[in-house]
């Protein structure tokens, strides 16, 4: 992902808090009932991203891309009603033909209500903010720009299967391929000029191709970078714009679990992210949960970022934990 630039989506902010298209529609109150929230283990969390970094970085075409594709395929097998494998071939910053491979894994296929739950689970392929330019072309391990928020979704699959959701609720946990194979940031003018985006090809590829045709939700909630210690969630720009009531839905439940110290009731940084494509091209209104922090000196996210640091070491079991008990809270209370 990378910081989106803010004048343009200041028009936007004000044409979606105007317009408002996916704003739900205000329904009579209905009598509170008690819903049991399954248990959110964190140490099954923090396994599931060693897993996935024990592969090496996952970057498209590579062996450990291939392997861990297969690893997601057969956890998610055993937790989901079905999984879906989306070949996609698509074309990266330097026009180059790459393949990816989206990864759907449903529950409730038949309900017709849907919520959908994603990360990103391939790895940048150049460490080009490492504070040391020699590491430039060398590839991360990405354990937190990528496998902490897959861990977090895998954990909450095994959950969904564990107890099984309202039959009228169906949820689709999507990991994108792709979204981490933008130019380097020194190569980033020389491929502005023909205006794509080069970030979140696999989301893009999903949005304008879903693995159902028509396929339609509620809402989306992206998670990117979840796996740090101290968090700093704050409320992302284009989030706010697209989704606002989604927001302050999720951070409200944030704080009713005690998490306001990180999920902090501020509007942060814009991101492109993978929710960008889900809100525009597939018109579902998507957040993504991300840590910004304002004061760190590699733009506005961790230290970690893009470099050769963001390894396995740096992830806290505890980030994963509250992610995926607000995912969970969120999630069983619809």
């Amino acid at each position: 992902m990378r910081r989106g630039t803010i004048l343009v989506l200041l028009m936007m902010f004000i044409w979606a808090c105007d317009r408002q298209p996916n704003q739900p529609k205000i329904e009579e109150p209905k009598p509170s009932k008690t819903v049991t929230v399954p248990t959110f283990n964190a140490d099954s969390a923090y396994a599931f991203v060693k897993a996935q970094t024990d592969f090496g970085p996952r970057v498209a075409g590579s062996e450990a891309h291939e392997l861990c594709a297969e690893w997601l395929v057969n956890k998610l097998t055993g937790y989901a009603d079905t999984v879906i494998v989306q070949e996609f071939r698509t074309r990266i910053f330097n026009n180059k033909g790459m393949d990816g491979k989206n990864i759907i894994a449903s529950f409730n296929p038949k309900a017709g209500k849907r919520i959908v739950l994603c990360a990103h689970w391939d790895s940048r392929p150049f460490a080009d903010h490492d504070p040391d330019e020699a590491n430039w072309n060398l590839p991360i391990d990405g354990a937190n720009d990528g496998a902490s928020g897959v861990g977090v979704l895998i954990e909450c699959a095994r959950c969904f299967r564990e107890q099984p959701l309202n039959e009228k609720l169906g949820v689709d946990l999507i990991f994108f391929d792709l979204e981490d194979y933008g130019p380097r940031q020194d190569q980033s003018e020389q491929y502005y000029d023909d205006r794509r985006n080069h970030w979140a090809l696999g989301s893009q590829y999903w949005a304008a191709h879903p693995h159902i045709p028509g396929y339609q939700a509620s809402y989306g909630i992206l998670l990117d970078m979840v796996g740090n210690s101290n968090p700093n969630f704050m409320k992302e720009y284009y989030s706010q714009g697209y989704a606002a009531w989604l927001s302050n839905k999720v951070w409200r439940t944030a704080q009713n679990l005690g998490y306001d110290q990180h999920f902090v009731n501020e509007l942060g940084d814009p991101i492109s992210d993978d929710h960008l494509p889900m809100n525009e091209i597939a018109g579902i209104p998507t957040i993504d949960i991300i840590d910004l922090r304002p004061e760190s000196s590699n733009q506005c996210f961790p230290e970690t970022w893009h470099t050769l640091q963001d390894t396995f070491e740096n992830i806290d079991k505890n980030s994963l934990g509250m992610v995926g008990n607000v995912l969970n809270y969120t999630v069983y209370q619809e």
